[in-house]
C-alpha cells in the first residue's frame, strides 16, 4: 500500500469506478446510495471503492442519521495536478522544439529543391 500522499492519490485514481465515483461528487455532495446508482455492483464493493477514496483524502463521508453524504476534497487532486503540470510543460517545450526543427528541416528542403 502506498505511504506517500501522492502515490495514495495515483493509486485510488487507476480505478475507473473510482473516478467516476469523483466525478459524481464534482456536482455536490451525495449520499452512498446516490453514488452506488450507475454502478452494477454491491453496496459493499461501492463501500470499499469510497474507503479507498478517504484512505487518499480524496473523499470526506460523515453520517447525519441514516443518510451518509460523501464529498469531495480537492486539495490532494490540486498537489496530483500540480506534479502532472510539469510534465506536461516538458512535453510542450519538446514539442515546441521538434516543430521548430521539423520547420527548419522543411524549409532547407525547400532551398535545395530550388537550386
Amino acid at each position: 500500500m502506498p505511504t506517500d500522499q501522492l502515490s495514495s492519490t495515483f493509486a485510488a485514481l487507476a480505478d475507473p469506478t473510482r473516478r467516476a465515483i469523483l466525478g459524481k461528487l464534482t456536482r455536490g455532495e451525495k449520499s452512498v446510495s446516490e453514488l452506488a446508482k450507475p454502478f452494477k455492483m454491491s453496496m459493499p464493493a461501492v463501500s470499499k471503492h469510497l474507503k479507498v477514496l478517504e484512505r487518499a483524502g480524496l473523499i470526506e463521508r460523515s453520517r447525519d442519521a441514516q443518510w451518509r453524504p460523501c464529498r469531495l476534497k480537492p486539495r490532494r487532486l490540486k498537489a496530483a495536478s500540480e506534479w502532472l503540470d510539469g510534465y506536461r510543460q516538458f512535453w510542450e517545450q519538446s514539442l515546441d522544439r521538434l516543430e521548430a526543427y521539423l520547420k527548419e528541416i522543411q524549409q532547407g528542403g525547400n532551398d535545395d529543391r530550388k537550386k
